[in-house]
């Protein structure tokens, strides 16, 4: 593989922070993205509004953002799923993500058909 596992790191954390932006319509403070193993997986921190914050303090409010933000995200699967076999040459064989109310963040595990991580030095 030409590229560093850093710069692929990054590229993929930039795409991500540019399609939240474009489909979501807001972007998240931060983004870090990491190779490990046949995954790559992706902090996105800062993602929620402080009304969001606030529909978070009953259960069912709780409930109803993870499932609807999570939609939203479901619903551009297959451009997320683009943009990493178009950055890492790898396909995206299964997805999995989750928001912590508490925290902030969203975490996506994308589980590729491959090691990448082995094809680093």
């Amino acid at each position: 593989m030409d590229k560093s596992k850093g710069t692929i790191e990054a590229e993929i954390s930039k795409a991500l922070t540019h399609w939240e932006k474009n489909y979501l319509g807001r972007g998240s403070v931060s983004v870090k993205s990491d190779i490990i193993r046949d995954m790559v997986i992706v902090i996105l921190s800062g993602i929620l509004t402080p009304a969001e914050y606030t529909l978070c303090l009953d259960k069912e409010g709780l409930l109803s953002l993870k499932e609807h933000r999570n939609s939203l995200v479901e619903t551009g699967l297959e451009d997320l799923k683009e943009i990493i076999l178009t950055i890492t040459g790898e396909k995206v064989v299964s997805f999995h993500t989750d928001i912590s109310t508490q925290t902030g963040e969203r975490v996506m595990v994308f589980k590729l058909s491959s090691d990448l991580q082995s094809k680093f030095c």
